[in-house]
């Protein structure tokens, strides 16, 4: 039987206490019951994207990438892996203390296809311990460009499937903060991000803006959505892509004018390459 009514059927009780989802009891109080909805709201989504992984890859391989605790890649393999004979789930995280912590409740849970690394992204794309090409990369909640540093591994990896929850988008709009007196001589459209609270916004609305230009322009479908009610996050933009190997034709040429309309010329690296 489930510990509360909220959990499924086959999930593992003592990786939610460690995960500290449930309490020692295996009680739901109101934070985790809220954390929880938003795993498995996720959960619906990838969901789809595995069994498809699963039915054309002989070794499907899912990489969370800035993983943190690993949440997200526990309960993957939890409600999906663990059951089957096949499959990967590996955690990048930058972290040594996090990886370490990741391992051992891995081993604790027997959870046996689930690795953890301790890399930066140029050397998630370059290391030996990962193979050249995988077929779902994810990043939840990675803040700032570690969200960019997940789709470069995704676009060097040649990614079937990119799932992503940015979070904390600053560094664009500090870029719009200190452009805002040329800005605003040049166009009537700098008046969006005049005030600091709408530069916050629309910076963090044209970060993935940007990146979802960038995706298409390497050819990926792209699905963008909210993960969850307002209520439950702010955090809460969910991308979906799949690549098609189709690009849309004029996504580096929109990407590269929007960089340069609105002065953001620095970020041309990170954003179109």
């Amino acid at each position: 039987m489930s510990a509360a009514p909220e959990i499924r059927p086959d999930q593992s009780v003592e990786l939610l206490k460690a995960l500290h989802i449930l309490t020692r009891d295996g009680k739901l109080n109101q934070d985790s019951r809220r954390k929880l909805k938003q795993v498995y709201h996720l959960y619906n989504f990838i969901e789809p994207l595995l069994e498809e992984a699963f039915a054309t890859s002989a070794e499907p391989v899912l990489v969370d990438h800035g993983a943190g605790k690993s949440y997200l890649g526990f309960i993957l393999y939890d409600l999906f892996l663990k059951s089957r004979d096949k499959g990967k789930v590996i955690g990048i995280e930058t972290r040594a203390d996090l990886v370490k912590s990741s391992r051992a409740l891995a081993d604790k849970l027997g959870f046996r296809r689930m690795r953890f690394y301790d890399l930066s992204v140029e050397a998630s794309i370059t290391s030996d311990a990962l193979p050249d090409r995988v077929d779902i990369v994810t990043a939840l909640h990675a803040c700032n460009t570690a969200t960019d540093d997940a789709i470069r591994f995704a676009l060097a990896k040649q990614a079937q499937f990119i799932v992503l929850v940015p979070c904390c988008q600053a560094e664009v709009a500090a870029i719009l903060r200190q452009h805002k007196a040329e800005s605003l001589s040049q166009t009537p459209l700098a008046e969006i991000w005049r005030h600091p609270i709408h530069t916050r916004e629309f910076g963090s609305q044209i970060t993935n803006v940007l990146r979802c230009l960038l995706l298409e322009a390497y050819g990926y479908s792209l699905t963008v959505t909210e993960l969850v009610g307002w209520e439950h996050s702010m955090k809460n933009e969910l991308i979906v892509a799949r690549r098609t190997g189709a690009p849309r034709g004029n996504a580096r040429e929109r990407l590269a004018q929007i960089l340069d309309q609105l002065n953001l010329g620095a970020l041309t690296e990170r954003f179109n390459y």
